[in-house]
């Protein structure tokens, strides 16, 4: 009987472990160029394609629109990036795939991806985006996405915390410590959650620009923007799941523990 206890709460302390663990990969994503964050993103928005779209749309070339200089300050208009990924603290832009510069970190920081492109575009194109760009969709709605993505950051935070609590609070051999736990996994499971449901809904309704087309002198084509998620939502919801079932044995244990 014991034995089973010891591996009731082995368990559910090596989910929470888990759970904590992607976590905290899921967090660091794109507070930096390194190689780590840099594969990890809530949102990721792929502009790769929009130059020659714009220019079949203008007839004319688009010289200048992007930046080839992977050091070129962010939101200044010194030309668009290739590929823009957002974290939950800060957003990074690439001009390939390994270089690029990120924005400052900040706790909640929010989601406006069509702000951010524009602000790097030279006026007269983003002049020209503004036109072409529908302005019905949730990727151009700046304001809705910055609200909902801060909520879900501090409902994302909060429920890590409860993470962690509930993985060091299950160590110690005490009926009410596995009480604490089997609380804390409960909260952190709720909150995580209601979070990455919030950014999962958020990720896929900006997608909606990914289907938007330009229409010129009679022909329609794609828009050649490109928005997708990133692993650390996957991250988000593995964890969410990993410290799901870690509920379980941590009840057990609290009932059934008689230290």
């Amino acid at each position: 009987m014991r034995l089973r206890g010891e591996l009731c709460i082995g368990a559910a302390t090596f989910l929470s472990l888990v759970s904590v663990i992607l976590l905290i990969f899921a967090h660091v994503g794109q507070i930096n160029t390194a190689t780590v964050p840099r594969g990890l993103a809530m949102l990721k928005v792929n502009m790769s394609s929009y130059g020659a779209a714009l220019q079949n749309a203008i007839g004319d070339p688009v010289e200048g629109l992007y930046s080839s200089n992977a050091t070129a300050p962010l939101g200044e208009k010194e030309g668009l990036r290739q590929l823009y990924q957002f974290g939950l603290y800060s957003y990074c832009a690439y001009v390939d795939k390994a270089q690029g510069l990120c924005s400052n970190t900040s706790a909640a920081f929010q989601l406006q991806p069509y702000d951010i492109v524009l602000s790097d575009m030279a006026a007269n194109y983003s002049g020209l985006t503004r036109g072409f760009v529908p302005g019905d969709l949730t990727f151009t709605n700046s304001h809705y996405l910055a609200e909902f993505s801060r909520a879900g950051y501090y409902l994302l935070l909060i429920g890590s915390i409860c993470a962690a609590l509930a993985m060091i609070t299950g160590i110690p051999k005490r009926t009410y410590t596995y009480l604490l736990s089997t609380v804390f996994a409960i909260l952190g499971t709720g909150l995580l959650f209601i979070g990455v449901v919030i950014w999962t809904v958020l990720v896929n309704k900006a997608r909606d620009i990914s289907k938007a087309s330009l229409t010129s002198n009679g022909t329609t084509m794609p828009l050649g923007i490109e928005v997708s998620p990133g692993s650390s939502l996957w991250l988000f919801w593995a964890s969410f799941v990993c410290l799901f079932l870690s509920i379980m044995p941590y009840l057990v244990s609290c009932c059934t523990y008689r230290g």
